[in-house]
Formats: structure tokens, sequence, C-alpha cells
């Protein structure tokens, strides 16, 4: 499915759109995964992309304007025992290129995402967000999201 919203088209990503992707995560400096625009490093994302576009519960998306790759995120939708068996939306890797920030990309990408879980008779949004992306705790707030748990991770490589 895609969205037309205003001058923003969303969709789900495609392959070719893979270098618009990478160098949009390698640029980003707060983020710090590692992620670059180094050639033989390719194939790892092209492995992430099969994995994602094969599930049935994934969804990774672009945002698309004039023709370029803008803005992405992730949707995954989990299902517990917790909450009589309720599902979750859980909205990840949200990039917007650092051109385009300020400019209502985000929020679209976020609205877009709501409105799939909604559609999808989900109860509940969820996103994760890094504890230094002050700026981007205030938008998520702005567009309604409490700040409700912490988060902890480990890494195992």
């Amino acid at each position: 499915m895609a969205v037309e919203l205003p001058d923003i088209l969303i969709r789900p990503a495609r392959r070719e759109d893979l270098p618009a992707l990478v160098a949009m995560f390698a640029a980003d400096a707060l983020g710090r995964h590692g992620d670059t625009t180094e050639a033989e490093a390719f194939p790892d994302y092209l492995g992430a992309f099969a994995v994602i576009e094969a599930s049935p519960d994934q969804t990774l998306y672009v945002a698309e304007r004039g023709g370029e790759v803008v803005g992405t995120f992730q949707t995954m939708v989990t299902t517990s025992l917790t909450g009589r068996g309720s599902s979750a939306m859980i909205i990840e890797a949200v990039q917007t290129r650092a051109d385009m920030r300020g400019q209502g990309v985000g929020g679209l990408m976020i609205e877009f995402a709501i409105a799939e879980a909604k559609g999808r008779g989900i109860g509940r949004v969820a996103l994760t967000s890094n504890a230094i992306r002050k700026d981007a705790h205030r938008f998520y707030e702005r567009l309604g999201f409490k700040p409700s748990h912490l988060g902890f991770k480990m890494a195992l490589k």
C-alpha cells in the first residue's frame, strides 16, 4: 500500500532504495550503529532487506519526495499473552534525511504508521529512541507519545 501525503509518498521500500537508505543511516552521527556506504558492507544490508521483505510481521517504508528517498521507518507487529493476547506495532529506525528535517516528513511517517496500526485493529504503537536524542524525544511527545518504560540492551558482538 502506498499513500501520498502532500508532496510526500510513503510506500514500502524496494531493493533499489537501499543505497539511499544506507547513506541516510551512515550519515547519522548520533545513531552509532556502524552503518557505512562502503561496498563490502552492502551484502549485509541486502541480507537484512531480504529478511524484512519476507516477514509478514515487518515492513520497511520509505518517504519519497520528487523521486528521492527522504525518510524511512520500519514497523513490526508483535503479539503477546499480556493484555489478553494484545498486539502492538513497534516503530523502529525512523530517519529523515538531514536536509529534510523540520519539514514535516517525520510527522507524516509516524502518522502513516499509526494509521496502518489502526487499520489493522492494533490498539497500541510503541517506539524507542536513543537516550541522547533529546530533539527526537520532544518530537515524539508532540505527536502524542508518552515516555512509559525504561529500555535496556546488551551488545552480543
